[in-house]
């Protein structure tokens, strides 16, 4: 919603800021340790097969998501081309040849966390 301050200035609120920040660091922390590096665009993205993935809650996304697999992540760039009305120019980047590091960084062993109370 624009601030009242400045009409055409969108606020953005800490959560979405603080998440844009966690799925940077881990685009560059996949870049760094990934064999492989595949880019597909267009219709192409809705050919990817994420049934066998998780979702990466840490960096989830309204527009944009990131896909655990058993060796790669996938990253899924949609929100540009949904403001822009420009389905083509939807991206996905999967970081393939991942070992348990790539995958989790030392951010947990992969299994899943105890719930806190």
């Amino acid at each position: 919603m624009p601030s009242q301050a400045n009409p055409t200035k969108r606020d953005v609120s800490p959560k979405a800021d603080r998440e844009g920040i966690e799925a940077l660091a881990l685009t560059h922390h996949a870049s760094m340790w990934a064999k492989q590096i595949t880019k597909i665009t267009g219709d192409d993205v809705d050919g990817i097969e994420l049934d066998a993935m998780e979702p990466v809650l840490e960096v989830e996304g309204l527009a944009d998501n990131w896909w655990r697999g058993t060796d790669s992540l996938v990253a899924i760039y949609t929100g540009e081309a949904r403001c822009l009305s420009f389905p083509r120019g939807r991206t996905a980047l999967i970081y393939s040849g991942l070992d348990k590091w790539g995958l989790y960084g030392g951010v947990g062993d992969g299994s899943p966390r105890a719930e806190q109370s």
